[in-house]
């Protein structure tokens, strides 16, 4: 019996990974923002379009060119870089949060899933949403300003790498928070400040000394000059050493996130 019950138990951490405990995790949290998408993903498209029209109502006839490019187009990759990382936030945080409020965050620790093995089922549909959404709104601006990734590989990867590191911040976040009004705080507070300071609607060339070295130090500023670059051709920095810094941030906050899951951190009672 017990020959069978290991020969089960190889089989179904073949490479010793729980492949059918993370496929159905995986499974659970993209069917999860699928099955409300009026909310998850058709309201995002919503907030993007009306950030591009009043920026181009209030501001746009003013502004002038951007580094050479129309003001319009020179927001258009931030606000959907914006929004990307967004929803890839809030797709794991909001996932984890309302599993510990209601209980049923037991559901999720019972199976044989390690850490790493519950981090990459969360990450998959954060970075699913945030690629759905990255996708709409970037056929969107084709289609009404005329604007197509002009590196689409290097906005893909820039796309991929920010719906990573924010799916991971969400699942450190949600972890951490214990109810739902310390995850609005960290929203608030944390990802809503870094996403709006990060040359969404601005060149970081226009800003005094002090805050063009503290951006230089947000690493959604390296994400959202990264799909910039590869949405219309300019950037601030470098898009290597952004792709770089965007690989270790995914890194660092991931490994965060695994070993809070490997240590039931605020997880086990």
């Amino acid at each position: 019996m017990s020959d069978i019950a290991s020969f089960e138990q190889g089989t179904r951490r073949f490479g010793r990974v729980n492949w059918l405990g993370l496929l159905t995790l995986c499974q659970r949290e993209i069917q999860r923002f699928m099955n409300v998408w009026t909310q998850t993903l058709l309201a995002p498209l919503v907030t993007a379009g009306l950030f591009m029209v009043i920026f181009s109502i209030a501001i746009g006839p003013r502004r002038g060119d951007v580094m050479g490019m129309p003001f319009t187009t020179f927001i258009a990759p931030g606000i959907m870089m914006m929004t990307v990382i967004q929803n890839a936030f809030a797709n794991t945080s909001s996932s984890i949060v309302i599993a510990k409020v209601q209980g049923n965050i037991v559901d999720t620790l019972m199976p044989p899933l390690s850490g790493g093995e519950m981090v990459l089922g969360y990450l998959a549909g954060g970075i699913a949403r945030g690629l759905v959404v990255a996708v709409v709104i970037a056929v969107g601006l084709g289609l009404v300003l005329g604007v197509w990734p002009q590196h689409p590989l290097v906005m893909l990867a820039f796309v991929l790498l920010g719906a990573a590191f924010l799916s991971g911040l969400g699942i450190v976040a949600g972890v951490f928070a214990e109810k739902f009004d310390q995850m609005a705080a960290i929203t608030n507070f944390v990802v809503t400040p870094l996403a709006f300071l990060s040359g969404t609607f601005y060149s970081v060339e226009a800003l005094p000394p002090v805050m063009y070295e503290i951006t230089h130090l947000n690493p959604i500023f390296y994400l959202i000059d990264g799909a910039r670059y590869g949405m219309i051709g300019v950037s601030d920095s470098s898009p290597l050493l952004g792709f770089f810094i965007a690989v270790a941030s995914v890194a660092a906050i991931n490994v965060i996130g695994w070993r809070m899951f490997a240590r039931g951190y605020r997880l086990k009672a």
